[in-house]
């Protein structure tokens, strides 16, 4: 009964503050973790542990694989120097720097001590930077670098502590720890392939959208316990699983799976998010009487914690500068790249071949591989991958990431509750243990309350610009246009006809040539059938899904281009799915109903 209060009251508080925290323009998991450092002095409120293994077996893979989820693929791709950079190499050398500054501040402890606390305090949480960025209307590239980056760190970070406590036992080396992290992260991602192909492919096959939203949330440990039974990274097979049935879900699983499915993992993400940031400032009464326990300084630990807070501040900082740096040479080598592309296109698109094509798509033939199909197939393929790579040319053009983003991304780097976790994992005879947790504490709680309370300040100062609404307005517009496209193509088609070899009533095709388009996903409203006879109400159903069918193809099609942005196709497919989510609902009601 205790427990079951103590959730109720924790769930009312998370809503309640995070419904404040928007009237005042505050990140919520700033706020929470304010009221939990306050609630942990009050006396008769609970002091619930922080069980690290509940953290970073139980909550860490749903988090993660939630943001993932949602994470459009091509932005992935196209963001992989700046995810890495931040991700991999900026948490390597934030793990050498702390470590070198524990062992100097901290002489008792050995060196693979410091270095596992430098990677306990490495890696950031980008739940409180996105949260800022996303009210103050960042632009979409920094956001995805900023999610990208809070996707991979975890994992990172967790394979290097677990090499430097591998180290305190004296059983590992540095190329063993370079060999280690390169495994860890090759079978993860060979798991996390399997694991979100699979998941797409036995879901597609479940009706019920319950049973199907119930196994997506098994999908996460699904890919993390394997992972984690082959000594890899789990936490990395489950942010490849989410990127993987993200980029899939269209493909396999209905539109009314999709958008159950994204309303309760947003459910579930809000509350394990936040209920884990507001457990992290319950615990510090815990911590400080543990250190007290121990006959050690907590003065120490906070003076400790604030250089660890200033130095990793100071790493990300002069990091940044460096990537910012190479961002621009992807620009300007995008530049320089443009014309021949455009070259290129100009050829393709007016039917004429020569060297530009002919040279690249030829060569097999002329080796005698195939016979004029084949080479037609090619030619396209071709096509495909030079509109690709003129798209990735574009966003390198028009979404460059200039000194003012370096500025926001430099000061986007707080810790949070997978820092004071990862620390409680420290081995039990580790000396100074309870001090060493207290310090990562101090880290994570300065580094979120100093960066996170002044970010919005910053963002304003460097006076970033948005996203151009205007130009995803016509993004949005010239891909319905192409969507209606598809539509005009199947109810153009001469050999239409209904499932039973019937030809449809001319009303209906009227009526769904004039509602083929996408409805404003504010408004939309389940369609009508023209009349109230069964069978034309049938025909109308099957004609207009069959419609919407073709859209999803043509959207699909033009996303694997990647010439529209991620925000216009993700209007575009959710536009999509509530009609479709509707319409297959009226086709399975029950007449009686």
């Amino acid at each position: 009964m205790e427990f079951t209060l103590v959730a109720a009251v924790g769930v009312i508080s998370i809503v309640a503050v995070a419904a404040f925290s928007q009237k005042l323009g505050v990140a919520a998991p700033l706020s929470l973790v304010v009221v939990g450092i306050g609630l942990s002095y009050v006396p008769g409120v609970p002091h619930p542990e922080l069980d690290p293994e509940w953290v970073l077996a139980g909550v860490l893979p749903p988090l993660l694989y939630s943001g993932a989820v949602n994470m459009p693929v091509v932005d992935f791709r196209r963001n992989l120097k700046p995810i890495t950079g931040l991700a991999v190499v900026l948490v390597a050398a934030s793990t050498l720097g702390s470590g070198w500054l524990f062992h100097t501040l901290l002489p008792d402890i050995s060196w693979p001590a410091a270095f596992a606390l430098g990677a306990v305090v490495s890696p950031t949480d980008a739940v409180a930077a996105t949260s800022v960025g996303r009210r103050l209307g960042l632009p979409h590239r920094l956001l995805t670098v900023l999610e990208g980056e809070g996707l991979i760190n975890d994992a990172s970070a967790l394979v290097l502590l677990r090499s430097a406590l591998a180290a305190v036992a004296g059983t590992v080396s540095l190329w063993g720890i370079a060999g280690e992290f390169v495994y860890a992260v090759a079978v993860a991602v060979v798991v996390g392939l399997v694991v979100g192909q699979v998941n797409v492919r036995v879901r597609g096959r479940l009706s019920d959208p319950v049973l199907n939203t119930a196994v997506s949330f098994v999908i996460p440990f699904v890919a993390f316990v394997p992972a984690e039974e082959f000594h890899a990274s789990g936490v990395l097979a489950v942010v490849v699983a989410g990127l993987v049935t993200g980029h899939q879900a269209p493909r396999f699983l209905r539109a009314q799976d999709r958008l159950t499915e994204a309303t309760n993992w947003r459910t579930l993400a809000f509350l394990l998010e936040n209920a884990v940031f507001l457990l992290m400032g319950l615990g510090i009464k815990t911590l400080v009487d543990e250190v007290q326990r121990d006959h050690l300084d907590v003065g120490r630990a906070i003076v400790v914690g604030l250089a660890a807070s200033a130095l990793v501040i100071a790493v990300r900082m002069v990091f940044t500068a460096p990537l910012i740096a190479a961002l621009h040479g992807d620009t300007r080598r995008a530049a320089r790249v443009k014309p021949r592309l455009a070259h290129i296109q100009a050829r393709l698109d007016g039917g004429h071949t020569g060297p530009d094509v002919d040279d690249r798509v030829d060569t097999s033939r002329r080796r005698g591989s195939g016979p004029r199909l084949d080479t037609e197939q090619k030619k396209q393929r071709f096509a495909l991958r030079i509109t690709r790579i003129a798209a990735d040319v574009e966003f390198h053009l028009n979404q460059a990431i200039d000194w003012r983003g370096g500025v926001v991304l430099a000061w986007a780097g707080m810790r949070g509750v997978i820092t004071v976790a990862a620390a409680q994992t420290l081995p039990e005879d580790t000396p100074d243990r309870p001090l060493l947790i207290l310090i990562a504490f101090v880290v994570a709680a300065t580094t979120l309350l100093l960066q996170g309370l002044t970010l919005p300040m910053v963002i304003r100062k460097v006076k970033i610009p948005a996203d151009d609404p205007q130009q995803l307005r016509d993004d949005v517009e010239q891909l319905l246009g192409e969507l209606a496209l598809a539509a005009r193509d199947v109810l153009d088609d001469p050999q239409l006809h209904r499932a039973d070899g019937k030809v449809y009533d001319p009303q209906i095709l009227d009526q769904v040539r004039a509602d083929s388009r996408i409805p404003d996903t504010n408004a939309a409203q389940i369609p009508k059938a023209p009349h109230e006879e069964a069978d034309l109400q049938e025909q109308y159903l099957e004609l207009r899904l069959r419609v919407l069918a073709a859209e999803s193809e043509r959207l699909l099609a033009e996303r694997e281009k990647g010439t529209y942005s991620s925000s216009a196709l993700s209007r575009a497919q959710h536009g999509l799915d509530i009609e479709s989510s509707r319409l297959q609902q009226l086709a399975t009601a029950d007449p009686l109903d």
